[in-house]
C-alpha cells in the first residue's frame, strides 16, 4: 500500500518549518508569512481529504488513505498511516488551529517578563522565526500521532511532540516558563517510558512479529498480562489528557505557555491522551478495559467536580482555563468508558469542540493579556465598555466553554451524558453538577474582567483589529455552525466508534419499554 496522501499532509508543514529555520536572522516578517502560507496549505489539504473520505459501515473501509513503508524490517515496524473518522476530525481540528494561532501571535506573545527578569536582563527571547518554525514542526507531529497506524510509529510521534512544545513553553512563556517546561517534559516523558515498556510487552505477548495496529487487535492474551499492559498505556494517556490525579503539570504549563502554545497544548496535544484511550486501550485490551472501567469512571467524575472547584478559586485567567479543561476531560473520560455509541461519539465530538472552544478562549485571553500585561483577573474591569469587540468574543468563548445550548460544546456534552446515563445513571447524574459549576466560574470570570467599573489602565486598551478578528473568526463560525448542525461531523465519527465498541465487545443497552420489567406504566 503506497497511498501518499497522509505523507504529503505531514510533508507540507515539515517543509514550511525547514524553510523558516533556514531564513536569515532578522527576517521575522517573512517567517510569519511563510508559516501562514504553509499552515493554510496544510489545512486546505486536510479539507480535501475530508471530502474524499468515504463514510462507511463496512469494517474493511475503516482506515482510509492507507500508506505503509518498511522502516525496521527485523522488528516488523512500518512507516504506516491511515485515518478513520475519529482521527480525521481530530486532524481537521488540529490543522485549523495552527493558522489561527499563527495569525493571533503575529505581532507579539502574550507573556511579558516581569520587573525582576528585566532587571536581571533575563527577559525571554522573542525570536518570531524560531517560534513559528516550532509551531509548524509541532503540527507535523500532531498530524502524525493521529494518522499513525503502526503502534511503534505512534509512540515515536507521541514522544516527538514534547520537543517543540518544551521549547515553545521554555523560550516564549511567562516568568515561570522554565519550571513549567521542565515539569511538562518530565511528566510526559515518564508516561512515555511506561508506554514504551507496554508497547514492547504488546509486541512480545501478541506474537504477531508486527507493530501494525490491525495485526495486534485481538492478539493480546487475556488475564493479568493484558491488565498490566493496559495500565502502561492508560497511565501514559491519562498524564497526557490529563485526568485527575495525573493532572498537576497542566495548570503550570497552560498558564506559562504563550497563548498560541497554550491553545495547541490544551486544544490538541491533550487530545492525544483521550484519542489513545479510544484507539489503543479499548481495542488492544478489551478485557482490561472492561475490568478497569468503573474506577476510571469514578476518577473522571472526581476530576469534573474537583477541577471545577479549583477553577473558581483561581486569580490567574490562564490557570483558570487550564483547570476548566481538566474538568472537560472528565466528561470525555466518562463518555469513552461508558461503552456506548452515543457516549463514544459524544466524547470524540467533545474533543473537537473543546479544541475549538478552549483554543478560542486561550487566544482571546492572550489578546487581553497582550494589552494589559497581566494575567491576573483583578487587574481588569469594565473592559467590554472600552473594547466591545474583544468583550463580545470573550463572552462567546466563555459561553462555549460552559456548553450553552446553541454552542457546539452543548451537543457534545449532551451526547456524552446521555450515553453514560443509559449504562451508569449515578455517574451521569453526579457529572451534571459540573455543568452548574462551569456556569459559575465562566460567568464570574467574564463579570470580573469585562463588566463593572472601568479601571484606569483599561481605558487605553485598543479593540480587536481586522487581523485579530480574522484569526478568531473561523473558530467562532464553527462553534456556532456545529452547535446548530453537527450531523456531518457525527456521521464521520459514528462508524469508527461502532467499530471500537465491537473491538471491546460491548453493545448499546436496549431501551426498556413500559411493558418490560423495570419499565414505567
Amino acid at each position: 500500500m503506497h497511498n501518499v496522501s497522509l505523507l504529503l499532509l505531514l510533508a507540507i508543514p515539515l517543509l514550511g518549518s525547514l524553510v523558516i529555520f533556514a531564513l536569515p536572522t532578522g527576517r521575522d516578517l517573512l517567517a510569519k508569512q511563510v508559516a501562514l502560507v504553509f499552515s493554510i496549505a496544510t489545512f486546505a489539504f486536510a479539507i480535501v481529504l475530508g471530502f474524499l473520505f468515504k463514510v462507511s459501515d463496512n469494517r474493511a473501509d475503516r482506515f482510509q488513505f492507507q500508506g505503509s513503508w518498511t522502516w525496521i524490517r527485523s522488528f516488523g515496524v512500518h512507516f504506516a498511516f491511515g485515518v478513520d473518522g475519529i482521527a480525521l476530525v481530530l486532524i481537521g481540528m488540529s490543522t485549523l488551529l495552527v493558522p489561527v494561532v499563527v495569525l493571533a501571535s503575529w505581532n507579539s506573545f502574550d507573556s511579558v517578563a516581569d520587573a525582576e527578569e528585566i532587571a536581571a536582563e533575563n527577559a525571554p527571547k522573542r525570536s518570531a522565526k524560531t517560534y513559528f518554525a516550532l509551531l509548524l514542526l509541532l503540527e507535523v507531529f500532531m498530524v502524525g500521532v493521529f494518522a499513525a497506524t503502526d503502534v511503534f510509529l505512534f509512540y515515536v510521534f507521541f514522544e516527538a511532540m514534547l520537543v517543540p512544545m518544551y521549547f515553545i513553553i521554555g523560550s516564549f512563556g511567562g516568568p515561570r516558563r522554565q519550571y513549567a517546561a521542565v515539569k511538562f517534559f518530565l511528566y510526559s516523558l515518564l508516561g512515555g517510558l511506561l508506554m514504551l515498556a507496554a508497547v514492547i510487552g504488546v509486541y512480545v505477548s501478541a506474537g504477531t512479529a508486527s507493530f501494525a495496529f490491525t495485526d495486534l487487535v485481538g492478539h493480546v492474551p487475556n488475564g493479568a498480562t493484558q491488565k498490566w499492559l493496559f495500565l502502561g498505556f492508560f497511565i501514559a494517556f491519562a498524564i497526557k489528557a490529563p485526568l485527575v490525579p495525573f493532572h498537576t503539570w497542566l495548570p503550570d504549563a497552560g498558564a506559562e505557555a504563550p497563548a498560541g502554545g497554550a491553545a495547541l497544548l490544551v486544544g490538541v496535544l491533550d487530545k492525544v491522551g483521550t484519542f489513545g484511550f479510544l484507539r489503543y486501550c479499548l481495542p488492544l485490551f478489551p478485557e482490561a478495559s472492561r475490568y478497569f472501567a468503573k474506577p476510571i469512571l469514578i476518577l473522571s467524575v472526581i476530576g469534573i467536580l474537583y477541577a471545577a472547584f479549583l477553577a473558581m478559586g483561581q486569580r490567574d485567567m490562564k490557570r483558570l482555563v487550564a483547570y476548566t479543561s481538566i474538568a472537560h476531560f472528565g466528561f470525555i473520560g466518562i463518555g469513552i468508558f461508558a461503552f456506548t455509541t452515543q457516549g463514544g461519539t459524544g466524547a470524540v465530538l467533545y474533543m473537537v469542540n473543546h479544541g475549538l472552544s478552549t483554543g478560542l478562549l486561550f487566544i482571546v485571553i492572550g489578546l487581553l493579556v497582550a494589552r494589559g500585561k497581566s494575567r491576573l483577573i483583578s487587574d481588569y474591569g469594565g473592559t467590554a465598555r472600552i473594547t466591545p469587540r474583544l468583550g463580545g468574543v470573550f463572552l462567546l468563548a466563555g459561553l462555549s466553554a460552559l456548553a450553552l445550548p446553541g454552542m457546539s460544546t452543548f451537543i457534545s456534552e449532551f451526547l456524552t451524558l446521555l450515553g453514560t446515563f443509559t449504562r451508569h445513571k449515578g455517574i451521569a447524574i453526579v457529572a451534571t453538577a459540573g455543568i452548574i459549576l462551569a456556569a459559575l466560574y465562566v460567568l464570574l470570570l467574564y463579570q470580573r474582567t469585562m463588566q463593572g467599573p472601568v479601571l484606569e489602565k483599561v481605558k487605553g486598551f485598543r479593540d480587536l483589529n481586522a487581523r485579530e478578528l480574522f484569526a478568531v473568526g473561523p473558530l467562532i463560525a464553527l462553534i456556532l455552525v456545529l452547535g446548530v448542525y453537527p450531523k456531518p461531523v457525527i456521521d464521520i465519527i459514528n462508524p469508527a466508534v461502532k467499530f471500537t465498541m465491537q473491538d471491546v465487545g460491548k453493545t448499546d443497552p436496549q431501551p426498556v419499554s413500559a411493558a418490560q420489567p423495570g419499565g414505567h406504566k
